[in-house]
C-alpha cells in the first residue's frame, strides 16, 4: 500500500474491481493451481482480500523483496511447488502459469523459472520500471537490469531483440527457501531485482519466452493503460460473470 510509485495501487479499481482481485482470480484459473493466497504486511489488503472470499497470509512489514514475503508466507503451506505471481500483474492468464511450471517437469534439478516477453517499444525498453532480462543459448538468465540490455551497439533501439520479466516466477519449496536464507547482494541492491541475488550466488534461473503480451501496473498511466485493455479481455468475464463496469 506503500508503494512510492502509486500510493494505494493494489487496491487501485480496474474496470470496477481491485486489482488483487483480478490477480487473485487470474492466479486461480491455472490448471495446475491448488491454491492462492494473497501475502501481504497490510490489513486493508487483508480485508478486501477476505471481502471477496480470498485466502491472505499475512506477513512482516519489513521485507524489501517480494521474494522474501512469499518465502515467509509459504512457511505456512503445505506445496511442493510455490507460484509468485506479482500483485501489479493483473493481465496474468492461466497459460502463463502453466508455461511457467512446465518446465520443472522434465527437469529435477530446476529451482527457479522466470517468464519473459518481447519488449515492443522504446518507450518500454527505456522505461527503469520494466526489467529487462538478457539470457544464454540453453535459456539460463544471464542478468536482469533496469537499464537496457542488450546494448544495440549504436543503431536503434529495437534493432537487438530485447525481452522483459515477467513477474510470475516459479520456485520449487526448497529452492524459494534457500532464496530467503541467503544474504543479499551488491547487484540485487544496486538494481533491486530479486533474481540477482540468486545468480550472483551462482544459482540457475531458466527463462521461458511467451508471445503474450502483458502489462505490469507500476503508475496510473499503467492502471488505465491496463484497464482498457482488459475491458477487451474475454478471461474478464470468467471471473467476473457481470462483466467490466
Amino acid at each position: 500500500m506503500a508503494s512510492s510509485r502509486f500510493p494505494g495501487k493494489p487496491l487501485a479499481p480496474i474496470l470496477g474491481t481491485p486489482m488483487i482481485e483480478h490477480v487473485f482470480h487470474r492466479s486461480s484459473l491455472g490448471r495446475g493451481t491448488e491454491r492462492v493466497f494473497v501475502a501481504t504486511c497490510d490489513d486493508e489488503i487483508r480485508q478486501v482480500v477476505e471481502g471477496f472470499g480470498g485466502n491472505v497470509v499475512m506477513t512482516s512489514g519489513d521485507h524489501r523483496r517480494a521474494s522474501d514475503r512469499v518465502a515467509e508466507a509459504a512457511a505456512m503451506v503445505d506445496a511442493d511447488f510455490i507460484v509468485m505471481v506479482q500483485g501489479d500483474e493483473p493481465m496474468v492468464t492461466p497459460a502463463m502459469i502453466d508455461s511457467a511450471v512446465a518446465p520443472f517437469a522434465s527437469d529435477p534439478t530446476l529451482q527457479c523459472v522466470n517468464l519473459a516477453s518481447r519488449i515492443r517499444s522504446e518507450a518500454e525498453l527505456l522505461d527503469a520500471n520494466t526489467i529487462k532480462v538478457v539470457f544464454a543459448r540453453d535459456g539460463s538468465a544471464l542478468y536482469f537490469s533496469r537499464q537496457p540490455i542488450p546494448d544495440n551497439g549504436g543503431g536503434e533501439l529495437l534493432d537487438v531483440e530485447a525481452h522483459k520479466q515477467v513477474c510470475v516466477i516459479p520456485f520449487r519449496r526448497a529452492a524459494l527457501d534457500l532464496f530467503h536464507r541467503l544474504p543479499a547482494t551488491p547487484l540485487e541492491e544496486s538494481e533491486s531485482i530479486d533474481m540477482l541475488r540468486f545468480l550472483e550466488h551462482g544459482h540457475r534461473v531458466q527463462i521461458v519466452p511467451i508471445d503474450e503480451y502483458t502489462h505490469p501496473v507500476d503508475t496510473p498511466d499503467d492502471l488505465r493503460e491496463v484497464e482498457t485493455l482488459l475491458r477487451e479481455d474475454p478471461l474478464v468475464r470468467d471471473y467476473l460473470p457481470r462483466g467490466p463496469s
